[in-house]
């Protein structure tokens, strides 16, 4: 089963994914560069000229008929997914099913810990909300042993509150920012900001947050 993006900013004549994929894969085939490019994004257009995208095809013909065949598929054979953006850098996927759009990702999962970026968004969340004993799921293990809920609210609404605000606002509004990554299959690094880098070591499955 072909997987494939919505579509964005297409005409008329593409007023469902299903029409702008038939209309793209169409034009493909019969040369019509205007008209393939014309079913692109409004955020494509912008970076990619007109000439740009068809030279992009006259260049890579073999490339270019394979994915009209690849796309001219029967109806009910593509299953068209979007995703959405929101919050702390989180997304939300949708899928087509029957004709109807259905949420495919869950989105009561406050405190993902699946990767490193989610570890870290979902920390913050935690911060902002102010609830520690969710943030006490985040320290690893030898050091969780003698750290109780109270101990984590001193930590970061006590004393050094201050502090501790100006290091996680400056994560937060980072989030969505390129940071310079390193990551093996049980450590990774975070960097935001000019400032902060987030260590994080993963244990049975989770990411934890080793150093912030």
């Amino acid at each position: 089963m072909l997987v494939v993006g919505l579509l964005a900013g297409c005409g008329p004549a593409s007023a469902s994914p299903e029409a702008a994929l038939h209309s793209y894969a169409q034009a493909l085939r019969e040369g019509k560069v205007g008209q393939a490019y014309g079913l692109m994004s409004a955020e494509f257009r912008a970076k990619h000229s007109r000439e740009e995208f068809a030279a992009m095809i006259r260049n890579n013909k073999a490339e270019a008929e394979q994915t009209a065949e690849r796309l001219s598929v029967e109806e009910g054979s593509v299953a068209i997914r979007a995703e959405l953006k929101y919050g702390y850098d989180e997304t939300l996927q949708l899928r087509k099913e029957a004709g109807s759009w259905k949420i495919a990702t869950n989105p009561l999962m406050f405190y993902s810990q699946a990767t490193p970026r989610d570890t870290v968004r979902s920390f913050v969340r935690a911060y902002t909300l102010k609830r520690w004993d969710v943030m006490l799921r985040f320290v690893p293990a030898k050091y969780r042993e003698n750290m109780t809920v109270a101990m984590v609210e001193k930590q970061f609404d006590g004393p050094r509150k201050d502090e501790m605000r100006e290091m996680m606002e400056t994560v937060r509004v980072n989030l969505n920012a390129p940071t310079s990554d390193t990551q093996s299959e049980n450590q990774a690094r975070l960097r935001y900001g000019e400032t902060y880098e987030v260590e994080l070591v993963r244990e049975q499955g989770v990411w934890k947050i080793k150093r912030l």
